[in-house]
């Protein structure tokens, strides 16, 4: 290739970010549970059903502030509701002695605490993935939060 022409290819690419936040990453540590994220396994894990992998090791499902867009998402392709409509749920899980999943205040905060926790199963927007996790699956980000979710994925945007 002339010099010419990888300049001009390189200058396409150039403003373009690295990753698109087209998805929700759903993430676990450096060593994957014992288990397989297919969608059925997701939301039996998201929703406390299923809280060991096949080798018996804890599951920890941990989940972003109901009110994050990440994880209205989440909830909206697994369950096909908004976090706030899932309280029932728990309300009644809870007389069983099952609590909600842990909930993080950032998606830096669900990096750390996947990334440092054995058994951890959180989630991301697919821009925010990095070297700390591991990507099990991903999921569908709703055509109606793309504009909300897009934007925390911008250049110099945290997420936080």
């Amino acid at each position: 290739m002339t010099r010419l022409a990888c300049l001009l290819l390189a200058a396409c690419f150039v403003g373009l970010p690295a990753r698109a936040a087209d998805s929700i990453a759903v993430i676990v540590g450096k060593t994957p549970p014992d288990i397989t994220f297919d969608r059925d396994n997701l939301e039996d894990i998201f929703l406390k059903r299923i809280q060991v992998d096949n080798s018996r090791a804890a599951l920890t499902p941990i989940n972003l502030a109901a009110t994050d867009p990440i994880r209205e998402a989440l909830s909206l392709d697994l369950f096909g509701q908004k976090p706030e409509a899932m309280q029932r749920y728990w309300t009644e899980r809870y007389f069983h002695g099952v609590t909600p999943p842990y909930t993080v205040r950032s998606q830096e905060a669900m990096l750390r605490f996947v990334e440092t926790t054995p058994g951890a199963v959180g989630y991301v927007a697919s821009c925010r993935v990095d070297s700390r996790v591991h990507v099990v699956a991903h999921l569908a980000i709703p055509s109606e939060l793309a504009s909300t979710i897009l934007p925390l994925c911008s250049k110099g945007a945290k997420g936080e």
